[in-house]
């Protein structure tokens, strides 16, 4: 059991930087179990497929703050990723450039601002918003979407803690649900492939942390609105140790024929 104090875990909480998609702050006081396929080894060795080929393109779409696709170990000649966030469009620029990843701000609202047939590989990591049709469009006559994606329900447990019951949400992002908008957009599903995996939590500051950073969790949150619940989850975890969360992911993979 924590010593520090309700108030001093919400003040660390709120002093915590939340741009950028790098979750390392949470280190010794959330985990999550990853999903077992490892998204980001495979979309390296997607890209680093294209690398030799000449006048392929990428598109990596909500890149966040880049952290993810500056993994790849390399790039096809024309690389580029959009992102919406101001502070995550800095970040991401800052990580990516070096790399010759060209950032484009964009409002995450369709239309992409590229051509049609532009990229042989388009992907993406927990997109936010996803317009199949856009997708499809950019993508090459034989090109690829390849990506991970939340699934229904995911870390429900701590967004109803705080909101109550959501049973019409819960159906929101389903796989299923998605390989036929994809389909309907006139992709070929490739592989569908499905994770449900554990969160623990072990303080309140994390829970603040999260809340401000994953803002569509709780659209509504600060700390004073939640200040009684957060009050409430903290005496939980004291009591009873790390709060439970599941976290559902699929990897989708998705083809234009050619």
């Amino acid at each position: 059991m924590s010593t520090t104090t309700f108030d001093d875990l919400i003040a660390i909480g709120e002093a915590a930087d939340v741009t950028g998609w790098d979750f390392s702050w949470l280190d010794g006081r959330a985990t999550e179990e990853r999903p077992p396929w490892g998204y980001a080894k495979m979309l390296g060795e997607r890209l680093g497929r294209l690398a030799g080929v000449p006048g392929t393109a990428s598109l990596d779409v909500q890149t966040g703050g880049g952290e993810v696709l500056a993994e790849a170990p390399a790039f096809p000649a024309t690389a580029v990723a959009t992102e919406s966030w101001a502070p995550n469009v800095a970040t991401a620029t800052r990580l990516l450039h070096p790399r010759g990843v060209v950032v484009v701000a964009d409002p995450d609202e369709p239309p992409l601002p590229f051509a049609d047939g532009a990229f042989d590989l388009v992907t993406s990591r927990h997109p936010a918003a996803i317009h199949w049709d856009e997708l499809a469009r950019v993508l090459a006559p034989g090109g690829t979407y390849f990506a991970q994606h939340v699934g229904p329900a995911s870390v429900f447990e701590l967004i109803e803690f705080f909101l109550g019951p959501k049973p019409v949400e819960r159906r929101g992002r389903h796989h299923d649900d998605e390989a036929d908008a994809a389909r309907a957009a006139g992709l070929e599903i490739v592989e569908l492939r499905t994770a449900r995996t554990r969160i623990e939590i072990h303080d309140v500051a994390a829970v603040v942390y999260l809340l401000r950073k994953v803002i569509w969790w709780v659209p509504d949150f600060t700390v004073e609105r939640y200040r009684d619940r957060l009050r409430d989850l903290h005496e939980l975890i004291q009591r009873d140790g790390p709060f439970v969360a599941h976290s559902t992911r699929h990897l989708i993979e998705a083809r234009r024929p050619a």
